[in-house]
């Protein structure tokens, strides 16, 4: 009897809430915010409530716990999406300023920037705070890669008797694809850190560079408070996990 007197005592403004709105509920439109999906809105009818698979389901027909838990969920999911729009244009200012402060600093000498450029590091005068700019390309690999493994598998099967177990592991490792079937970049390019002196496996390397392409890149701004007098950092979170 405890715990039930204690989940009406935490649900029943809810439940009072929810029967008043079914009572003055009226059509609702919705639509589609993510543009890949095919545009369409879906009107649902006066007393129903569409559930996860679709269905239109009678709202006197859905337990008073799902409805407090919808009601919940949406309320938490309205409130955040503005704050995450904010942040989608906070970021885009800081950028704009960041890249408009660094051509401001470059015409002091006469010079003149275009394009992404790597990683800034401004500091505010006093030192006690940090803006951290990274760019990161996404390395992508063309048809070539595909010369550089036949190539290398070849290298390979030449060594078989006299080869190192430990660079076949290497090799084998590094064309292992990840969970979206890509594969791994860094231990890919790890491979032409090898020393092997061989003409068909420099021609696999050669082939493994050209077959490198940049498909595009992120841009990732760092904030940072300095701790005292110290020479450490923290972190200026703005993930909604970290804070």
């Amino acid at each position: 009897m405890q715990q039930q007197d204690l989940s009406l005592s935490h649900t029943a403004w809810r439940r009072m809430r929810l029967t008043i709105k079914a009572e003055k509920a009226q059509p609702i439109t919705t639509t589609r915010d993510n543009p890949m999906e095919e545009k369409a809105t879906t009107t649902v009818p006066a007393g129903y409530k569409k559930d996860h698979q679709g269905r239109l389901v009678p709202e006197n027909l859905i337990k008073p716990i799902d409805r407090a838990r919808d009601e919940l969920v949406t309320e938490i999911i309205a409130a955040a999406l503005p704050q995450r729009d904010m942040l989608v244009q906070f970021k885009k200012k800081v950028l704009g300023d960041i890249r408009a402060f660094v051509e401001l600093s470059a015409e002091q000498y006469g010079a003149k920037i275009g394009g992404k450029k790597g990683n800034i590091i401004l500091l505010s005068f006093d030192g006690r705070y940090k803006v951290q700019l990274r760019n990161q390309d996404h390395i992508t690999f063309d048809e070539r890669i595909e010369a550089a493994k036949e190539l290398i598998d070849n290298c390979l099967n030449r060594w078989t008797e006299n080869s190192r177990p430990e660079i076949k592991a290497l090799v084998e490792r590094a064309f292992r694809t990840n969970r979206k079937g890509q594969l791994r970049t860094a231990e890919v390019l790890g491979l032409k850190d090898l020393d092997i002196d061989d003409e068909e496996w420099h021609r696999a390397m050669e082939a493994l560079m050209d077959s490198i392409t940049v498909a595009g890149s992120t841009s990732y701004i760092n904030l940072y408070e300095r701790i005292g007098d110290s020479d450490q950092w923290r972190h200026i979170s703005l993930d909604l996990a970290a804070v």
